[in-house]
């Protein structure tokens, strides 16, 4: 035969917290320019890995015997020029999310 049992427990929690009002202040500016710097460091990055691409396009049709190896750099080169530039236009994005809580904050 099965017993039951009665328990009967108390918890007191009492939880207390402090912050500075240093802590709370965060430098959008700051980071705006950041997201705006790897904005342009990705732009870069992207216009590089195409400029790649197309010489590797120019390679391949100059050496035929070495055409399929630069046909696949030219394709890696291609799909890295891409990637970056998702990058860069995340880096937009994140740039605009921070100009907006900044102005947020000061209103």
């Amino acid at each position: 035969m099965a017993e039951e049992v009665k328990v009967e427990v108390e918890v007191e929690v009492d939880v207390k917290v402090e912050v500075e009002a240093e802590e709370e202040m965060h430098d959008y500016a700051k980071e705006r320019k950041h997201h705006k710097h790897l904005q342009q460091l990705t732009g870069l990055g992207a216009m590089a890995a195409g400029a790649y691409a197309l010489h590797e396009k120019h390679k391949a049709k100059k050496d035929p015997e070495n055409a399929h190896k630069h046909k696949v750099k030219e394709h890696i080169a291609a799909v890295v020029a891409v990637g970056v530039g998702g990058i860069a236009f995340h880096e937009g994005h994140e740039k605009k999310d921070a100009k907006k809580k900044s102005k947020e904050c000061t209103s």
